[in-house]
C-alpha cells in the first residue's frame, strides 16, 4: 500500500485506488500502453509515487526517461542493486529511456539517509576508480538483461535503447559554489530541509549533522534538475529512504522555471520509491554471513551466486520470483503451486536461481552452476560427462587440468593440498583420518592412496571433496 504524504506539489494517492479508475486515453503504442505501474505495484517494486494518475497518463502517452542512482562505494554491483536495476529494466523493455546514474560527486559527500553517524569522506581516487568499474558493470548487466528479456517478454526489443550510463561528477565538477547557490540555494527553503526525515533523525542524535551532509539533498536535487533539463528525464526511482531527496529534486524543478510563461516549460517530473527489501527473518537482502553477494564473478563465483538463491527461504521465494525475474504472474503461481506440493525439492528456489543466474551470467553461467551443484550434491557420478563438465567450469579455479604423470604420480591428499583444496599436506592427512576427504563421493581410506585410471569418471575426471562444499575437479589434459 502506498503511503500518502501531504503537500501542494508532493501529493500522492494510493496507487491501488487509482488503478481501479477507468477512462485513461490509450495510445497507438502497444508497448507504452502496457499498465507498467500496475505491474510494478503487483510485483512489489513500489512504495511511494507522486501524482500516479498524471504519471500513468504520461507513461501511456509517450516515451519517458527514468533514472536511478548507484553509490560508488565499491567497484562492483552486488545483488542489493538488482532491486532498482530490475525496476529500470521494466521501463526499458517497454520502450522508455533509462539513465543509471553513478554518484561520482555525491559519493564524495555521503548520504545521511538511514544513518545514525556521519560517513567518513571517501577517497577521491577510489571513488573515481569505482565509477569507471561500475560503468562497465552496469553496461554488462543491461546487455545480459536484454538477452534474458528477449525470450521472456512479448514486446519486440530490437529497437530498445541502451542505457545512458553517466556520473554526476560530470556536471558537479564544473559548477562553482556561487553558481550552485544562485541556481539551487535560492530555491531551497530551510524549514523544508529541516523537516526531512533523514535530517530530523540526525539532528536529534548525539552526533548531530554536519553542514556537508545537510546539503546533500540539494546535490541530489540538482542531479534530477540537471537530468530533467539536459536529458528530458522525467522520473527518479530511489529507495524509501530517498523520498525526501526525490521531493527536493521535484521542488527544484518546479520552482526554477523562469521561462514557464514563455511556453518553455521543462518536462513534468515524478518520483517513485521502492520499499526496503529484507528477508522474512528481517535481515537485509543481499547479505550472506555478513558478506555481499557480488555480480562480478571474480568477487563471487557464479556457483556461489547461484547457491545464494537456492538457499532462499520458502517465505521469500515467491516475492523474489516477482522482483528478480520477468516470469509472468501466472507462471509464478504455477511454480509456487508445484513447489508447495513438495517443498523439500526446492522447485521454486531452483527456478529462481536459474533465472537470476541467467539474468546476470547468461545461460553459460547457469550451466556452470548446475554442473557444480551436481558435483556437490549428487550421490552418484555415473551420469557425469567430462567434456560438458570441463566446458562448464572453464576459468573456474576449482577445475585443475593435469598431465597423466601428475594425475597418477602423487597421493590424493598431496594433490588436494597442492591445488588449494586444503591448506597443507598435514591438513589433508588429518581429513583422511577423520574420513572428511572424498574421492568421487567415497572417503579416501589411506593418506598414501593414489589415483588409478579406474577412478576416473567418464575416463577423464576425478572429483576430490573436503567436507560438504569444497571440491576440486581434476581433469586429464587431453591434447
Amino acid at each position: 500500500m502506498l503511503l500518502c504524504r501531504a503537500s501542494a506539489y508532493q501529493q500522492c494517492w494510493q496507487l491501488n485506488k487509482y488503478l481501479s479508475c477507468k477512462g485513461l486515453a490509450r495510445t497507438p503504442s502497444r508497448r507504452l500502453s502496457t499498465d507498467l505501474l500496475e505491474e510494478l505495484q503487483t510485483r512489489g517494486f513500489i512504495q511511494d509515487v507522486t501524482r500516479p494518475q498524471e504519471l500513468q497518463s504520461a507513461l501511456r502517452s509517450k516515451q519517458q526517461a527514468v533514472y536511478a542512482g548507484v553509490d560508488p562505494t565499491a567497484k562492483s554491483l552486488h545483488i542489493g542493486h538488482l532491486f532498482p536495476l530490475m525496476c529500470l529494466l521494466h521501463f526499458q523493455v517497454r520502450g522508455h529511456r533509462i539513465i543509471p546514474l553513478i554518484g561520482g560527486a555525491t559519493g564524495l559527500i555521503g548520504d545521511p539517509s538511514g544513518r545514525l553517524v556521519e560517513r567518513q569522506l571517501a577517497d577521491r581516487k577510489e571513488v573515481e576508480a569505482n565509477v569507471v568499474s561500475l560503468s562497465a558493470s552496469l553496461d554488462k548487466f543491461f546487455q545480459h538483461a536484454l538477452l534474458y528479456a528477449k525470450s521472456r517478454v512479448k514486446e519486440d526489443l530490437n529497437d530498445v535503447q541502451p542505457p545512458s550510463i553517466t556520473s554526476n561528477l560530470i556536471w558537479h565538477k564544473s559548477i562553482s559554489m556561487l553558481d550552485f547557490l544562485r541556481t539551487v540555494g535560492v530555491h531551497a527553503r530551510i524549514n523544508t530541509m529541516l523537516n526531512r526525515e533523514s535530517v530530523r533523525a540526525r539532528l536529534s542524535s548525539q552526533q548531530g549533522l554536519s553542514f556537508t551532509e545537510f546539503t546533500y539533498q540539494l546535490l541530489q536535487a540538482y542531479d534530477f534538475y540537471h537530468l530533467n533539463r539536459s536529458h528530458g528525464c522525467t522520473i527518479q526511482i530511489g529507495g524509501s529512504d530517498q523520498w525526501g531527496n526525490i521531493l527536493a529534486g521535484l521542488e527544484l524543478i518546479s520552482r526554477s522555471n523562469p521561462d514557464q510563461d514563455a511556453g518553455n516549460k521543462p518536462p513534468e517530473a515524478f518520483g517513485i520509491t521502492t520499499p526496503l527489501l529484507t528477508t522474512a527473518s528481517g535481515d537485509k537482502f543481499g547479505k550472506s554471513a555478513g558478506n555481499a553477494i557480488w555480480l562480478d564473478p571474480i568477487l563471487t563465483s557464479v556457483f556461489d551466486f547461484y547457491q545464494y538463491f537456492i538457499r532462499v527461504a520458502d517465505a521469500d521465494v515467491e516475492r523474489y520470483l516477482n522482483l528478480f525475474t520477468l516470469a509472468p504472474e501466472d507462471v509464478i503461481q504455477e511454480i509456487m503451486a508445484e513447489h508447495n506440493k513438495q517443498p523439500e525439492k526446492r522447485i521454486a528456489q531452483r527456478k529462481l536461481a536459474a533465472e537470476v543466474t541467467e539474468l546476470v551470467h547468461q545461460t553459460s553461467g547457469v550451466e556452470r552452476a548446475e554442473a557444480l551443484s551436481q558435483l556437490l550434491f549428487a550421490a552418484d557420478y555415473s551420469d557425469l560427462r567430462a567434456a560438458r563438465l570441463v566446458s562448464a567450469l572453464e576459468g573456474d579455479p576449482r577445475l585443475v587440468m593435469l598431465s597423466p604423470e601428475e594425475m597418477f604420480e602423487f597421493p590424493i591428499p598431496k594433490l588436494a593440498a597442492k591445488h588449494g583444496l586444503v591448506s597443507s599436506n598435514s591438513a589433508a592427512r588429518n581429513l583422511v583420518v577423520s574420513r572428511g576427504l572424498y574421492l568421487n563421493n567415497h572417503p579416501v581410506q589411506d593418506a598414501t592412496s593414489k589415483l588409478d585410471v579406474h577412478d576416473l569418471v567418464d575416463n577423464r575426471i576425478a572429483v576430490i571433496r573436503a567436507g560438504k562444499e569444497k571440491l576440486l575437479v581434476l581433469a586429464l589434459n587431453v591434447q
